[in-house]
């Protein structure tokens, strides 16, 4: 099993953004170090809280910053763009970072950047598929391109010139593309769904607890198989919040501590499901009553934390409840204590994944 990192990114209100923005370079630099596999960022345009407005940008920035890390987006909310402007910033990201480049794709989950973007009343996900039929084409034919679309038409009848490549949109590096993720927050998602029927890769969100957790794969690979593809569990990224300190109490206290990172990360989130009327997918038992749904429960059902041999046994538990996976996405959390949460992030590297990996290989064996 590998480790990646994943960052919404998301900062208390109180902080400065100049700050914020560095300690993320920052704690991507130290993933990098510590042989993380990959940094997701997402993509958020009106929140305080949530602060990266384009991964991309974010990542171009880290490019020269590191050595092997993968830089993906976490995810770009294509809905808010034209497919050419997608097309062509990811081709040229591809290039830049020498193919170190994973490209997540959804239809946007943040409602205050819909109502900005005035896609609220919107059908996204169709939008989210239809951006990337075009993106696709673009990458694989040859121009003048006549591209049909519900959203978007893209039709160069008059501006293409062969003999000075007028016209032409850049391809990426990675042929046929760079590898395709699409996220899900939802039991049984209908995003899993699209994903399987493509061969995309999967990404589950951090902030749901096991039950739903558990059915995603089954979705995925299900679509997967009835299109033709043969799924394979080590494509697939399970993000989780993750602390781990020198003893189980010592984590506890970190993370139950009130107005606390994970305390406030999930305080947050709780906020935005509760206003929006969408506490169904977040519950943390299957049965229980929405309406009855607290920050502090869902924080609790879904930050893994203690020890490193507590923490590698709750790693392996998890995979024997949700199903083989490949990578372990470890979430991002404010830096309200930088010294421990670098500490926890070179302990989760160093400590935890070798005890995974070991006890890995003696089942396997």
């Amino acid at each position: 099993m590998q480790v990646g990192y994943f960052m919404m990114p998301l900062h208390h209100i109180d902080r400065d953004y100049h700050q914020t923005l560095n300690e993320d370079m920052e704690a991507i630099v130290l993933a990098d170090e510590l042989g993380y596999s990959e940094a997701w960022v997402g993509e958020h345009y009106s929140s305080k809280v949530e602060q990266i407005t384009s991964p991309l940008i974010f990542h171009a920035n880290l490019i020269a910053r590191t050595k092997q890390i993968k830089l993906a987006t976490g995810v770009i909310c294509l809905p808010q763009y034209h497919p050419a402007v997608v097309a062509g910033q990811c081709a040229m990201f591809d290039h830049l970072s020498n193919g170190r480049f994973i490209m997540g794709v959804g239809p946007g989950g943040l409602l205050s950047d819909f109502e900005l973007f005035g896609v609220m009343d919107k059908d996204r996900n169709e939008m989210m598929m239809e951006s990337i039929d075009q993106i696709l084409k673009l990458w694989s034919t040859e121009p003048p391109y006549h591209i049909q679309g519900k959203h978007w038409t893209i039709d160069m009848k008059d501006w293409t010139h062969h003999d000075i490549k007028l016209g032409y949109v850049p391809r990426p590096l990675q042929q046929p593309h760079p590898p395709i993720g699409v996220s899900a927050m939802s039991p049984n998602s209908s995003s899993l769904k699209y994903a399987g029927s493509r061969g995309f890769m999967p990404l589950s969100a951090n902030f749901i607890a096991k039950w739903s957790l558990a059915t995603h794969w089954p979705t995925y690979a299900a679509a997967a198989m009835a299109a033709g593809h043969q799924p394979d569990p080590e494509n697939w990224r399970v993000a989780r919040s993750v602390y781990v300190d020198e003893t189980d109490a010592a984590a506890e206290a970190f993370v139950r501590q009130e107005g606390g990172a994970f305390d406030y990360y999930y305080e947050y989130l709780y906020a935005i499901f509760d206003r929006a009327n969408f506490k169904q997918p977040f519950v943390v038992n299957p049965t229980d009553d929405p309406a009855k749904l607290q920050p502090r429960a869902l924080r609790d059902a879904c930050v893994i934390h203690g020890s490193p041999d507590t923490v590698a046994r709750k790693i392996l538990e998890l995979r024997e409840q949700i199903g083989h996976f490949g990578t372990l996405l470890y979430a991002a959390h404010d830096w309200q204590d930088e010294v421990r949460m670098k500490r926890s992030m070179r302990l989760m590297a160093q400590e935890v994944m070798p005890r995974v990996n070991r006890a890995l290989r003696d089942k396997a064996a």
